[in-house]
């Protein structure tokens, strides 16, 4: 279990680690989107 000296560290890398999956998911969409659009055409 993490002590409590710890918790800004993990606060900073789980903020990192959710943008970081927030922005992948976007980038997926979009890419998926483009290979939908280029399939369809």
């Amino acid at each position: 279990m993490a002590s409590g000296n710890d918790m800004k560290m993990h606060e900073s890398t789980y903020s990192g680690f959710t943008g970081l999956v927030k922005w992948g998911a976007i980038v997926t969409v979009l890419v998926t989107a483009f290979v939908i659009y280029m399939i369809a055409s």
